[in-house]
């Protein structure tokens, strides 16, 4: 039977965005084997994970620990995790690999190239992109082209890194419009509204903005809590669904603005899509975003957005067509975009309508046949 690993830094990248994959390999015949860092919890708590490692054993999916660390300065785990890597293909014998993340694939790569496998990367979201910081570029350009040469296709998931993967020398690059989401699932999804409130703790007729992603620097959360104190508004709530390392600054930050009771983070959400129909506007401030599932599914969930103009985001979100787009670092301009949208409700009717039918772009039909046509060309 032919075999294949699929490789990322932690177990949320598999579970969140390749369990479609998966589904399609399998179906083409493929022992699908998972290697990943199943101890990490910066993502998803202990309980998600052990969750998700029953449902690959479910779906006869072996798994291996490969000690994966997500800090580019860890050069001594990283050498530990090059000979883990090592040891696994030397001994299963692979048709090829998928790798995502840029760690985890950077070193995939370099470990299949030495034996021969073949292999395809996911780019999601690469870190040098039109306004990056000069460091970005220092870091991660050199490597990801010259390890683009021991790639045989390296999938892009916007449009910016596609152009920019073209001068490269994977032997293939393709450009696919994110992860793909289930359309119905977040369009047609039916919800006790003020039931949900009350359970989240937010009042019948507050308003909300929703945003959901991690708790981490890239995702820009505080710039949304320093905004939404600007609004001197007490009915409007600010819901942040996600972990991670920033939950207790966030915390700090909305209580000494004095908005402590109207920042809600809720950690991980099972039901994601129920949320989405509970909330007002979506805003998605990021730093950067390969493409931005999220928003897209916010999109699908017929939200207005706010977002900031940067890398994939720009690939969807349109001034006066999806919402609203401003610099991630201007507080001001959050702050008056959301105040302009809460007040239109025209408009944000219109903008709904708009994100419902441009969402249908990103969705899972059009992606998982650009995916099985890839796979079969492996």
């Amino acid at each position: 039977m032919k075999k294949m690993l699929m490789v990322a830094s932690v177990p949320s990248m598999i579970g969140q965005f390749n369990m479609e994959n998966i589904k399609i390999l399998q179906e083409l015949g493929y022992e699908v084997e998972v290697a990943c860092n199943f101890y990490d919890r910066s993502v998803w708590d202990d309980n998600r994970v052990q969750e998700f490692i029953k449902e690959l054993k479910q779906k006869r999916i072996k798994t291996y620990q490969i000690d994966f660390s997500r800090n580019s300065k860890n050069m001594l785990q990283h050498i530990k995790t090059y000979h883990q890597l090592e040891l696994l293909l030397e001994k299963r014998k692979y048709n090829f690999i998928h790798c995502h993340t840029p760690i985890a694939s950077t070193i995939t790569r370099l470990v299949a190239h030495k034996n021969d496998i073949k292999v395809i990367y996911t780019a999601h979201g690469f870190h040098f992109f039109k306004g990056a910081p000069i460091q970005n570029w220092i870091l991660y350009y050199p490597v990801e082209r010259f390890l683009s040469r021991y790639t045989d296709v390296l999938l892009t998931i916007n449009k910016e890194d596609y152009n920019r993967a073209k001068t490269f020398r994977a032997k293939k690059i393709e450009y696919i419009p994110g992860v793909g989401i289930d359309i119905g699932k977040f369009k047609n999804c039916k919800v006790d509204v003020e039931k949900k409130k009350e359970e989240l703790g937010i009042p019948k007729y507050a308003k909300v903005l929703l945003s959901v992603g991690e708790l981490n620097k890239n995702k820009n959360h505080i710039v949304v809590i320093k905004a939404l104190s600007k609004l001197k508004r007490k009915n409007i709530y600010y819901l942040i669904c996600g972990k991670g390392k920033e939950d207790i600054y966030l915390k700090k930050i909305a209580k000494q603005l004095g908005i402590g009771e109207q920042v809600i983070l809720t950690g991980f959400i099972q039901n994601i899509e129920e949320i989405y129909h509970i909330a007002d506007i979506f805003i998605f401030p990021s730093k950067r975003e390969g493409l931005g599932l999220a928003a897209v599914e916010a999109m699908a969930s017929g939200l207005p957005l706010v977002t900031s103009n940067v890398h994939g985001i720009n690939d969807y979100s349109i001034n006066g067509i999806s919402g609203y787009k401003v610099n991630p670092t201007d507080i001001d301009g959050f702050y008056r975009t959301i105040k302009y949208l809460l007040e239109k409700e025209k408009l944000c009717d219109d903008i709904k309508e708009n994100n419902k039918k441009n969402a249908e772009n990103f969705s899972g039909f059009i992606v998982q046949n650009k995916m099985k046509k890839i796979y079969k060309d492996m």
